[in-house]
């Protein structure tokens, strides 16, 4: 692979005439550094779409073959990664010492030591929050340093923990900018964690002949049917269906090739915020998917709940027998869009083949009650009745 890197880092002569074109006599190039650098330098535009494609699928593949763990060199060390519990897993990440130990003690009845010195969290410590009657298993990891998907301060363990949450909770010190959340986000980026994205519509499927069938249901403005296939000869693959239903980009496109991306959404919390002035309070308040708190001045704390509980998307549902009242007491957590059959297959797994209707209260009916079947939906608070044959 090194001799392949090697041989990609002169830059062709046609990228060399692009570039010289388009910057003017007086450029003088910087030192290349392989595809990273013609990705850089080539300037956008129809002439070189092609060329682009190629050098970032030409990336991927090697990114993904020098964050390959050594197989020869291979050092058995502690894995930190605990039991899923409860009914969601929301993962804490961020730098040392912005607040993530701090955070989980407010929030949970868990005790996680706090100091001010760097790396005071050396493994994984686990919490519950209780929320609404659901039990949201909270993690607190290690803090992340620069280089992480290498490898560097036990990183591939926390990223891979991070990869099994539901939510990612991006605590980031306020009194820093953006310069944590942007080094962050490039290191879960390089690991194929993509944060508040939604998987590319796209569908491929490989095939052992027939070449490449290309088809698209939208004007594509990003990828053509050229660029696909040159995308797809450098990994190997010549015989594939390839069908575009929204206009996705060709790094979208690398994601579905590759196939082992994880889309999950992130709520990105700025904390120390008793430290900075109220403009700047402001500022990040009205950034996308973020949240302002202080956990040495406790402010803020119910919101982040409440925006924690909505990037979960969790439904309570509660359950009501013959002739009694609702049970209040016990609310069952399911995923928002659940069904009947789905509350019947958590209650018990062969209640559903004994399913015979049931009665649902609620928002999600039109009356109350509604006679119902396995397909119905069920919303936040809904209370439900089961009859069985």
């Amino acid at each position: 692979m090194l001799d392949r890197l090697t041989k990609e880092r002169t830059p062709s002569s046609q990228c060399k005439h692009l570039i010289q074109r388009e910057a003017g006599p007086g450029f003088k190039p910087r030192s290349p550094d392989g595809p990273a650098w013609e990705v850089r330098a080539v300037p956008s535009c129809a002439a070189t779409e092609y060329h682009l494609g190629l050098l970032k699928a030409k990336l991927a593949k090697y990114r993904a073959q020098l964050l390959e763990p050594s197989k020869s060199a291979s050092s058995k060390g502690e894995g930190f990664d605990v039991m899923k519990s409860g009914d969601a897993r929301v993962a804490l990440i961020g730098f040392p010492s912005v607040g993530k130990s701090t955070f989980l003690s407010l929030m949970t009845s868990t005790a996680s030591e706090a100091a001010s010195y760097e790396f005071t969290t050396l493994t994984c410590i686990p919490g519950v929050i209780e929320y609404k009657g659901a039990n949201i298993q909270l993690l607190d990891l290690p803090g992340i340093i620069e280089g992480a998907a290498q490898g560097k301060g036990r990183g591939r363990q926390v990223i891979a923990v991070a990869r099994t949450a539901d939510v990612v909770i991006m605590m980031l010190d306020a009194t820093k900018g953006e310069v944590q959340r942007s080094l962050l986000e490039k290191e879960l980026e390089s690991v194929g964690i993509r944060l508040n994205k939604h998987k590319p519509n796209i569908y491929f499927k490989p095939k052992k002949g027939g070449g490449i069938s290309f088809n698209s249901t939208v004007m594509l403005t990003q990828c053509s049917e050229k660029l696909v296939q040159l995308i797809l000869h450098e990994y190997k693959i010549f015989n594939a269906e390839v069908l575009f239903r929204e206009d996705c980009s060709p790094d979208e496109f690398i994601d579905v090739i590759v196939g082992n991306r994880v889309y999950m959404p992130c709520l990105y919390v700025y904390n120390k915020i008793d430290q900075i002035s109220m403009e700047e309070v402001d500022r990040l308040a009205r950034k996308p998917n973020s949240v302002v708190i202080s956990c040495g001045m406790k402010l803020n704390l119910d919101y982040l709940l409440e925006m924690l509980w909505e990037y979960l998307a969790l439904t309570c549902i509660y359950t009501k027998k013959r002739g009694q009242r609702p049970d209040f007491t016990d609310a069952i957590i399911l995923r928002k869009g659940a069904s009947v059959e789905h509350v019947c297959h958590r209650i018990h797994r062969s209640l559903a083949s004994q399913f015979k209707y049931a009665l649902v209260w609620g928002t999600s009916t039109k009356y109350s009650p509604q006679r119902v079947g396995l397909t119905h939906t069920m919303e936040h608070e809904d209370v439900i009745q089961i009859v069985k044959k």
